[in-house]
């Protein structure tokens, strides 16, 4: 006959499952995770990006885009948002990322305003997300639901914001794998890719394609010259959607059909290779890439983040506590 096992263990046995639920269950996003320590977090970060985008409308790309920077690499966790020190070097100033990104001040103050409302409780992987949908809902795109309840990272990696972040000269096999090590297919890619039916590019990051590249339309071509001459000009911006840059539409899959896409990136995904069929569906179907993007950007958002009780709440999103 087996002994009994002493109520004392058998309390203790329940007292650690209870923990480790507990642990699990907190360790899940959820679209109410603020709605009682923060209720008013959602308002806030909407209002903020609204106004940002009102008083300047390529802003609702740039919020889009860091929040795509940020998850990209190591996960969701506002690692991209943390400002270089002496001793430590962040993401901000890797290749993809120097004078690529921006919005940082909108996030500042979005998180100001948070702050004082409901001090350390709402993180600055969280408001970028919520950023990343709201700017897209401000220039007229879908929606989707924000799984919320991130923590933020105390470390970035500069190396791997180099490696992981797909560049503006990118082949298509490069950008398959890029986005295949992050989980994504095909499809999910090019529908994120369609994210550049908003938003700018700097002449550097498009000048060897409008120069050297032979799938693009020559008066396109010729129009991007004026504005990036070949040995100056890094910084002049040109749309990535040339038809309707301040829209969130599906013009950019039919700039890509006429060969008007701005990057090299952009155009390969319709060069008589794999995605062109993707291409045609989004081009024909706008409410099919709205409702797939919605999709990649719910599954983007969940990437590798922190939760329970890793990493922190930054009170500065710019610097760990």
């Amino acid at each position: 006959m087996m002994n009994p096992i002493p109520s004392s263990m058998y309390n203790v046995a329940l007292i650690l499952l209870f923990s480790f639920l507990l642990g699990m269950s907190s360790a899940k996003l959820s679209e109410d995770f603020y709605e009682k320590s923060c209720p008013k977090a959602l308002f806030i970060i909407k209002s903020g990006v609204r106004s940002a985008v009102r008083a300047e409308p390529r802003m609702g790309a740039s919020l889009l885009r860091l929040h795509f920077h940020d998850c990209f690499v190591n996960g969701c966790d506002a690692s991209v948002l943390l400002d270089d020190t002496p001793t430590f070097t962040g993401e901000k100033t890797a290749g993809p990322n120097i004078g690529s990104i921006r919005g940082f001040d909108v996030i500042d103050d979005i998180k100001t305003q948070i702050e004082k409302y409901c001090p350390g409780v709402v993180s600055c992987a969280d408001i970028l997300a919520v950023a990343g949908r709201d700017s897209t809902v401000a220039l007229d795109g879908p929606s989707w639901k924000v799984l919320l309840g991130r923590r933020d990272s105390t470390t970035a990696s500069f190396s791997d914001a180099n490696r992981d972040l797909p560049a503006p000269n990118s082949n298509l096999n490069q950008l398959i794998s890029a986005y295949s090590n992050k989980g994504f297919s095909v499809r999910e890619m090019v529908a994120l890719s369609g994210s550049h039916t908003i938003g700018q590019a700097r002449c550097v990051n498009f000048r060897d394609r409008i120069y050297n590249d032979t799938n693009i339309n020559a008066p396109f071509a010729r129009s991007l010259q004026a504005n990036c001459p070949r040995s100056q000009g890094d910084d002049n911006l040109a749309p990535l959607d040339v038809t309707t840059p301040t829209s969130f539409d599906n013009k950019y899959f039919k700039n890509l059909q006429s060969q008007k896409g701005l990057l090299h990136s952009d155009q390969v995904l319709f060069n008589g290779g794999s995605t062109d069929s993707i291409v045609n569906i989004y081009s024909s179907n706008p409410s099919t890439f709205a409702s797939d993007f919605a999709n990649a950007m719910v599954k983007m958002s969940t990437l590798s983040p922190l939760t329970g009780s890793n990493g922190q709440i930054r009170k500065n999103c710019r610097k760990i506590n």
